[in-house]
This record gives C-alpha cells, structure tokens and sequence, in this order.
C-alpha cells in the first residue's frame, strides 16, 4: 500500500474508535496495534509491552502526578478568595477596575496550578459571584475569566509543558523558564485590554470602592504571601539550580498540604478527595501517554513522519508558513480533543517535520502551548468554555463570542514570539550560562 492510503486507513480507524466512546488512550494503542500488525513485520504485542512499560517507568514523568495533586489540594483551600481580598484594593484605580483580579489571579494561581481547567474553576469560584456582586458586566467578566484561565497551561509549572517535555524530549526545566516571559507577555496584553475597554466604557465599570491608605492596601495584600512563598519555593528552587522539576513538584505538595493546614481546609475528607482527584486525573493522561508511545513507535516502524516530512519539504514551506498551517491544523484538532491529547497524538509526525525545518524544538514547544491554550476557549471542545458553562449555566456559543477579544490576543502573542524568538528564548540562556 502507498503511504498515503496507509495514513488514510489509520486516520479513519482512529476517528471511529473515538466516535465509539472509546476512552482515548486505549484508541491510540489500538491504531498503534493495527498499523503494527497489518503495515509491520515486528510482533505488535511485544512492541506494546515494551512502548508502555518504557513510557510508565519514566522518571521524568513523575513531576506530572505530583504537580496535579498540589492543583487539586489548592483547589480545596480558602486560597482563591484570599487572593481577591489581596489583590483587589491594588486594582481599584486601573481602568476597568476589579475585572483585572481576573487576570492577575488566573497568572497567580496558573503559577500554583499547571492546569488550565483548575486555574479557571478555582479563580471564577472566588472571582465570578463578586464581579456579578457589584455589578460588572457579564459578558466582560466571564469573557476575561476565560481568557486568562489558559494561563494555567503556559505559566509553569505547566502541565502540558511536562508532556511536551517528555514526548518531544526536550528539559522540563527549561520549558518551564522559557513559558515565563510569554506568560507575563500574554497577561499584560490581556490586561491592557481591560483597560481599553474600561476606557471606552465608563458607564458599565462600578464606581470604585472607598480609597484605602496605602497601610490599608499593604494589610489586604497579607493574604498573598502563602500563595507567594509557595511559587517561590517551587520555582525559586528550579531557576535557582536547587531542585529538579521532580523534587520542586514534591517541594510543591508539601508546601501546599501546609497551606491547607494553616487555613484549617485540610481534613481527612479533603485529604482523601484530592488524592483520589489527583490520581484520577494523572490515570487519565499517563493512558494517553502510554497509548501514544505506542502509536509514535508504530508511526516510526512504518515510516510515516520520515515520510511525510520529506513531503512537506518538497511543499517549499517557509518557517512562517509552516507554523501558520500548524497552528490551523492545532486549531481544527482542538475541536475534537483535549489538549494533552493532541500534543502526544501528533509529536512523533510534527516533531521530525519542524526540526527538519530548523525551528527550535524549545521554542516550538512554547508555540505550541500557546497554540493549545486557543484552542481551550474554542467551540465545541474548549475545555474552558465547558468549566465555564457548568459555573454560569450559559450557552456555550455566548461564552465563546463573549471570549473572541482574548482569543485574538493569544493570535496576536503567537505573532509576537515568531517575530521576537528572544521572548521564549532569552531566559533559558540566561539559565545556562
């Protein structure tokens, strides 16, 4: 068979198992077992042991369980609406006022988090009945909280930054340095916004709460500093050379355990619900890891992503034009799929086709997240938008249209880090000199 009706035959049998209800790490060890059986000499069940146990044991992949679990016990804590009691005096004379807590808060806790559903669920928890409270707009209100709640995947610690890491091969800890400047980048561009449509209307923005003195602010921004020595704790000893990605995320539970013991939301029950959330959640995404070791093996033993990049390099795509039709063919993909899958689903045939014309897989990685985190606030499989319709029990096209400036804005930071690479790569070359 050509090698286009054996991609063919492989795309169709993966889009109906999925169409099945099939859970999706077992769909792709499933194509991985047929193109392995019918397109490969070697035996599809050795090779299946051999990819899922390889994939299983990696060391590298034990920052991701524990990251998760520090998300899910953080989301049990009082931390969300201390961080509103902390920010909110400093955003009163900003244009656009509390709606900025949004923004600020969702970068806060994504530095916390690594999950952008979690920084979405857990900010709009605290932030969303108090905009509403004091009479901001819906549309404004949810729409930033959208948003920003993808700063959850691109500030590090970043879950998906650990996947990409481990399917592309490429240093966690130097993803994770690498995620931070695009991330202050897209807050900012998200916040000068704000401002621009706090500007153009004053009549929706509440007047602002009685002024505190600046001994006033500094008591409220109090509530900050757990939040604040535990990013520093997990960061400061990655940057700092201290810890691996590993131990900072132990360091990271740890920290976070006492959090929730200081503000007395760590019982048993909380205990025993954040384990089993945790576990459920890694459960999920180490079967997609597992499943596409296997589909990439099999991808390799057949030959496809040799093959096709050689096809794409007789296309005579420029750099720009290859990351242009990327980022569709992301976009179109994250119609159907979470982001995580559709990371491990097509490293092993975009990963050759990218190094073969000479991006950086480092940078490419930040691109890519940057690509996910769009396709979180787009219909009809935005896990964001699916957070925020179960909190607000609006439709899921409203909360899409209400999203489209932001959604624009991670267009605009994507155009930004391919016409200045220095934002992605300056402090990872800081980090190794």
């Amino acid at each position: 068979m050509s090698d286009l009706a054996i991609t063919a035959a492989l795309i169709v049998s993966l889009f109906l198992i999925l169409g099945s209800g099939v859970w999706i790490g077992l769909t792709l060890s499933g194509v991985a077992w047929i193109a392995m059986q019918l397109f490969s000499s070697r035996p599809a069940g050795d090779a299946m042991a051999v990819t899922i146990w390889g994939s299983a044991s990696s060391w590298t992949l034990t920052a991701l369980p524990l990251f998760v679990w520090m998300g899910e016990i953080l989301f049990r804590t009082r931390l969300s609406q201390d961080m509103f009691r902390g920010l909110a005096p400093w955003m009163q004379a900003l244009p656009g006022r509390l709606l900025h807590v949004n923004v600020v808060g969702c970068a806060i806790f994504a530095a916390v988090s690594g999950s952008s559903a979690a920084t979405c669920a857990t900010i709009g928890k605290m932030s969303l009945p108090e905009l509403k409270k004091r009479g901001y707009p819906d549309g404004i209100s949810i729409g930033s909280l959208a948003g920003a709640g993808t700063l959850g995947l691109l500030i590090p610690p970043s879950i998906i930054m650990i996947v990409y890491g481990v399917s592309a091969e490429v240093s966690i800890a130097q993803l994770f340095i690498a995620g931070v400047l695009p991330g202050v980048m897209l807050a900012l561009l998200f916040s000068g916004y704000l401002v621009v449509w706090g500007l153009l209307n004053p009549d929706q923005v509440p007047p602002r709460d009685a002024p505190l003195s600046l001994a006033g602010k500094l008591r409220e921004s109090r509530h900050l500093i757990p939040v604040v020595l535990l990013i520093a704790a997990v960061l400061g000893s990655i940057y700092s050379g201290l810890a691996t990605a590993t131990e900072a995320a132990g360091l990271g539970v740890l920290g976070a355990l006492l959090i929730s013991l200081a503000q007395g939301s760590l019982t048993w029950q909380t205990f025993k619900e954040s384990l089993l959330g945790g576990t459920r959640l890694y459960c999920m995404i180490a079967l997609i890891l597992a499943g596409a070791a296997f589909l990439t093996l099999a991808m390799g033993y057949i030959g496809l992503p040799r093959h096709l990049a050689e096809w794409i390099a007789t296309l005579g795509l420029s750099p720009w034009q290859l990351l242009l039709a990327l980022m569709l063919f992301y976009l179109v993909l994250g119609c159907f799929l979470d982001g995580i899958s559709m990371v491990v689903l097509t490293m092993g045939v975009v990963l050759p086709t990218v190094q073969k014309a000479g991006i950086d897989p480092l940078w490419f990685g930040i691109f890519v997240v940057l690509v996910v985190e769009m396709a979180q606030i787009t219909p009809p499989v935005g896990f964001n938008l699916f957070v925020l319709q179960g909190m607000t029990r609006r439709e899921i096209g409203w909360i899409a249209r209400v999203t489209l400036p932001f959604f624009l804005l991670m267009v605009a930071a994507v155009a930004l880090i391919y016409w200045f690479p220095q934002i992605v790569t300056f402090l990872p070359q800081q980090m190794r000199r």
